[in-house]
């Protein structure tokens, strides 16, 4: 089910679209003394209650689309409907459900207002992200298909045109459709001028109209033509939308035609076409979409007029739309006969090409660091690895990458055998560049990480020294290793510096295992805490919150000065993600505490808004949150409450000794689905993950259930039941359940270890700042 909300100043116009289609059907009312009103009534409620208050968004407009091919009842819709607003804050303002059948896909229309009696407004703070946890609520509750929860590209309704109604004015179909689908060019484009935007629409059936005044001042009207009999009169375009008329459109167009991107953006894709064409003999037109697209990846759509090609038109990731002879005179096809000759030759590679060559070269580079980072054991350096290849070991990586597959299916079939050997003849060569480039890179990596080291010890970052050998703990948690006088990485000796330290004693415990990953972001804490990294420096993760865990020796001897600018820094950057986690769940600002309060985060409110805090860090360390999100927060009408009932969910954790990373780890697991190793903290370790029950409910749903089972079964008989009651047993304490019998947790791990009434704790204070 995909819901979607638009607002606006007005609603008579958004009332005769949702009550004029033929064959609507009014499902029922809201908050309203009769379900037997007449819309008309209805509709003067609606304006009269939402004038009490001057703002813009003032009314709302909300669909709900089913999936095609899937049906609901009329009963079970309007209940649907009125839990979405009951979810959503709207459950106590007046609206309307009208159910239309002018699509392929069943759906219905919810009119009201977030004016509320008293002239107050509801907040209407993260409304997308609200609907969106709000559906997926629902289609869990009622059985419904899911929306896509991948980021797509918008699709506008192109087959969703008004009916063929005669006299149907501004105020009816028409003026909503063209609303739509104009607000939406605009939002998915940058276009330049009202040309531009003349074309853009034209797929939809709209047709636009300009004229200028005496003054300059350019105006803009819009017509349909679905060329079937129905064609409207031109509507003003500030009567459509108020960002759609003349000349506040020519302000966006004159603002994106002045972007200093713009030429960057010219150059690169022409530089892009060029190669296309350096790297082929013939392109048959036809092909030239495929072709750019899978070589370049740029989205490209050939210009037709009754069949014949005259052009084609760029789509760019930026945003920015350029038709060919824009670009350059030279990649228009009526200029580049060589390429594309009379439209009937065959797409084929040109294997003489120095292009050819390059994209060889280019191949075999990707198959040979693919090979090593692929590897069941990356032992040495990228350029140890290099130079240990031979031409077979890479083989398998090279028939699996798409850039050699691209190149072979454009080859003519005569010449395969001698694209084969030409890319066995291009190894020895491509290696040894390959291998000086990495050499080069690795020596100023590792020289890069020595200025680091010294300025962390002059600035004292850590109290660490080299009586104890306790600065060991620093070189291992950036990758190095210090040995005879010199400095090297850890897991080679190819490359090395001189540094006089003299004899270093080992310690007696060192961490065991260190991820690469986790050194990138100890890398990058420590230059942002010595001042080293710049706008241009990669930004931090989630992981960086859990390097304590990871190098737990060094970060007990961190300054406390510069312990409390990492906290900061590192919660800031979990927090963030954690937000981006969260949107599928939260339906409101008392879900977002609510996901936080269950992973060990809470909120405090001070003068300049909302901070954040958490029980792994010191209780001094917080993070402000955006003002947005504080508005979003303080729109809460029981926010005060709110905030004292964060003090059990906290202290319950606390007291379960549930305070650790290793418990906010094992849920960033579930929640990035890795559920393999999250299944091995859960049985071996024994690991109760910090999640919300919410979410907990998902992951078993998504595949953590089927993860448990089957590491039980890898077990003995005995080690089957101990391993499976230990999986079980964090789940089910985690989600309140207090009944262990070991036959119902074998039996497919019912829902009543979802039940949190069955389990209860009672609440003790940790002294928090409440």
């Amino acid at each position: 089910m995909i819901g979607k909300i638009i607002y606006g100043e007005t609603c008579k116009g958004t009332l005769n679209y949702v009550f004029g289609k033929e064959g609507m059907q009014v499902l029922g009312y809201g908050n309203t003394f009769s379900q037997s009103i007449s819309p008309k009534f209805f509709g003067n409620v609606l304006h009269f209650q939402g004038q009490r208050n001057a703002t813009k968004n003032r009314y709302a407009h909300i669909s709900l689309n089913l999936p095609h091919g899937e049906h609901l009842d009329d009963d079970t819709f309007l209940k649907i409907s009125r839990e979405y607003m009951d979810k959503m804050g709207y459950g106590e303002q007046p609206y309307v459900v009208v159910r239309h059948t002018d699509t392929e896909h069943e759906h219905v229309h919810i009119v009201t207002t977030i004016v509320k009696e008293d002239g107050k407004v509801l907040g209407i703070y993260n409304s997308h992200k609200r609907s969106m946890a709000t559906r997926r609520h629902l289609e869990k509750k009622y059985g419904l298909s899911p929306a896509p929860s991948t980021k797509q590209r918008r699709q506008l309704p192109i087959y969703r045109l008004p009916e063929l109604q005669f006299g149907m004015d501004a105020e009816k179909g028409t003026k909503y459709y063209m609303q739509d689908v104009l607000n939406g060019i605009n939002q998915k484009y940058k276009v330049r001028s009202f040309e531009e935007f003349a074309r853009l629409v034209k797929p939809y059936r709209i047709e636009l109209r300009t004229t200028t005044n005496e003054m300059g001042r350019i105006g803009v009207a819009y017509g349909l033509n679905n060329q079937k009999g129905y064609r409207t009169r031109f509507i003003n375009g500030s009567t459509v939308h108020r960002g759609l008329s003349g000349p506040k459109l020519q302000k966006v167009f004159d603002t994106n035609s002045r972007s200093k991107l713009l030429p960057m953006h010219r150059k690169r894709l022409l530089k892009q076409i060029k190669t296309t064409y350096d790297l082929f003999q013939t392109i048959h037109p036809n092909d030239l979409e495929e072709v750019v697209k899978e070589y370049q990846d740029i989205d490209i759509k050939l210009d037709k007029k009754r069949e014949v090609i005259e052009g084609f038109t760029i789509y760019d990731r930026s945003g920015y739309v350029f038709r060919a002879r824009e670009l350059s005179k030279n990649i228009r096809m009526q200029n580049r006969k060589d390429i594309f000759g009379k439209g009937n030759e065959p797409t084929k590679i040109d294997t003489e090409s120095k292009q050819f060559q390059l994209e060889i070269q280019k191949t075999i580079k990707g198959a040979l660091t693919t090979s090593y980072l692929k590897s069941p054991k990356q032992e040495g350096l990228l350029s140890e690895h290099i130079m240990t290849r031979n031409f077979g070991d890479i083989v398998p990586s090279l028939l699996a990458s798409e850039k050699h597959n691209f190149l072979e299916r454009y080859i003519p079939k005569n010449q395969r055998t001698e694209f084969r050997k030409s890319v066995e003849n291009a190894f020895p060569m491509v290696r040894e560049r390959l291998y000086e480039l990495e050499t080069k890179k690795e020596k100023e990596i590792l020289e890069n990480k020595f200025k680091l080291i010294v300025n962390i010890l002059e600035k004292r970052i850590f109290n660490v020294g080299t009586e104890q050998g306790s600065v060991r703990l620093l070189f291992q948690s950036l990758g190095v290793k210090y040995n005879d006088n010199q400095l090297s990485f850890s897991e080679s000796n190819k490359h090395a510096i001189l540094v006089k330290l003299g004899h270093l004693p080992f310690p007696k415990e060192m961490e065991k295992y260190v991820s690469t990953g986790f050194v990138r972001q100890n890398h990058l804490v420590l230059q942002i805490l010595s001042e080293q990294s710049s706008e241009n420096s990669p930004k931090l993760t989630a992981s960086a919150f859990f390097l304590p865990m990871i190098f737990p020796k060094l970060y007990e001897k961190m300054n406390p000065i510069y312990k409390k600018q990492y906290e900061s820094v590192a919660l800031s950057s979990y927090v963030k993600n954690a937000e981006r986690l969260h949107a599928p769940f939260e339906k409101s600002a008392k879900d977002y505490i609510a996901l936080f309060n269950a992973k060990g985060f809470y909120f405090v409110k001070g003068e300049k808004g909302f901070e954040v805090k958490s029980i792994y860090t010191d209780n001094r360390t917080s993070c402000p949150l955006p003002k947005r999100t504080s508005q979003y927060l303080s729109s809460m009408p029981d926010l005060t409450a709110t905030l004292k009932e964060q003090q059990p969910v906290i202290n319950n954790l606390v007291e379960e000794a549930r305070d650790n990373l290793e418990n906010l780890w094992a849920g960033h697991l579930l929640e990035r689905g890795i559920y393999d190793k999250a299944t091995f903290m859960l049985t071996a370790e024994n690991i109760q993950p910090n999640l919300h029950r919410e979410i907990v409910h998902h992951h078993m749903d998504n595949g953590l259930r089927q993860c448990l089972v089957q590491v039980s079964q890898r077990q003995s008989s005995f080690q089957q039941n101990r391993f499976l009651r230990k999986g079980v047993y964090a789940i089910s304490s985690l989600l309140g359940n207090s009944d262990r019998k070991t036959e119902e947790m074998y039996n497919g791990f019912k829902d009543e270890f979802t039940d949190f009434t069955k389990f209860k704790r009672k609440d003790k204070g940790m002294g928090l700042p409440w």
